[in-house]
């Protein structure tokens, strides 16, 4: 098992890695010869040593990869169904373009962010020059305004991201299951957020089964792929109701949070004809598709949003200085 310190690589890394592993695989090379070409950054490049000196004690590609923390716990089933299915080329390849477009997406939110940060950054070092400059705020005053909202940005962002990190380790209670409600009521955010967890779902599904993984085998890792407990839960039952002898199409139907209900006609088509690994990667396909176009939309509004709010809180604090307004004397008031 891998270290449990290890985190998985960034969606960049892992588009790197399975770019390149489906080449080697697509030029023949055996599985030491590709790794041993394999470069990554000096983190991660560890992993790929420890990968190196798995494969030539013996251990297949999805137990080396698991063990070293090069693989997630997904990539490692895909992988192995892949592998014991015949070569690894084609889920290398899936993964590769999965990957490179998930990474697409968070450099195109992150830059389109960029500028209004920077923004916000200048005018929290403008705001209280007017009252250093009308003297009723000292040197060490102007510098403590400054440095305080940075300061509480800095706290916020950590808080946010232990309160993600714990929203998606924490075990079933109360109150995880209260926030994972919320999240799915927050509009227009709150039905992309069950679309996003549905999509990994019918995705990693879909890879699993077209890699040759038995549905009753697929569905319980499937199920892991989906970071709200609420929704999982409700996915969960899938799986009893398609071993009493339902089909995933009729299981679907009972589901309240499946996002797009579109799904439901292309599983009856893709179990009618035989191919419902394809239609289920051509949903997930949409879903990606649809969510990157909220996602650009959210990007394009964001800064917006945030030049606006910098500008009204500018002018009220410039106003609220009274540094434009006439000194009268106190004899002559």
């Amino acid at each position: 098992m891998p270290s449990p310190q290890l985190k998985p690589l960034s969606f960049a890394l892992r588009a790197n890695l399975y770019t390149h592993l489906a080449a080697m695989e697509k030029a023949g090379l055996p599985a030491d010869k590709a790794y041993s070409l394999l470069e990554l950054p000096a983190p991660a490049q560890s992993r790929v040593v420890a990968m190196r000196k798995l494969l030539a004690r013996g251990k297949d590609i999805p137990a080396a990869g698991q063990q070293s923390g090069l693989f997630s716990d997904l990539e490692v089933h895909l992988l192995r169904a892949a592998t014991s299915a015949g070569s690894p080329a084609t889920m290398y390849r899936r993964l590769a373009d999965t990957y490179t477009e998930k990474d697409r997406l968070s450099k195109a939110v992150k830059s389109r962010l960029k500028l209004p940060l920077m923004i916000l950054g200048l005018s929290l070092l403008v705001q209280p020059l007017p009252a250093l400059v009308a003297g009723t705020l000292t040197a060490s005053g102007y510098i403590w305004s400054v440095v305080r909202p940075f300061l509480a940005i800095g706290i916020g962002a950590v808080c946010f991201k232990k309160f993600h990190h714990w929203l998606e380790t924490a075990s079933a209670s109360p109150l995880r299951e209260g926030i994972e409600k919320m999240l799915t009521k927050i509009p227009l955010f709150g039905a992309m957020h069950v679309r996003r967890n549905a999509r990994d779902f019918f995705e990693s599904l879909g890879l699993m089964l077209e890699a040759g993984l038995p549905m009753f085998e697929a569905l319980p890792k499937a199920f892991k792929t989906i970071s709200n407990q609420m929704i999982r839960a409700d996915f969960a039952r899938i799986l009893a109701s398609m071993q009493q002898g339902a089909t995933l199409a009729y299981a679907l139907e009972n589901c309240i949070y499946i996002g797009n209900p579109q799904v439901i006609s292309l599983a009856q088509t893709g179990e009618a004809s035989g191919t419902l690994p394809e239609m289920l990667l051509r949903h997930a396909a949409m879903e990606t598709a649809s969510l990157s176009h909220f996602q650009q939309q959210a990007a394009d509004w964001a800064p917006r949003i945030v030049y606006g709010a910098i500008m009204l809180w500018m002018a009220y604090s410039i106003l609220q200085s009274k540094v434009f307004m006439p000194n009268v004397p106190k004899d002559l008031a």
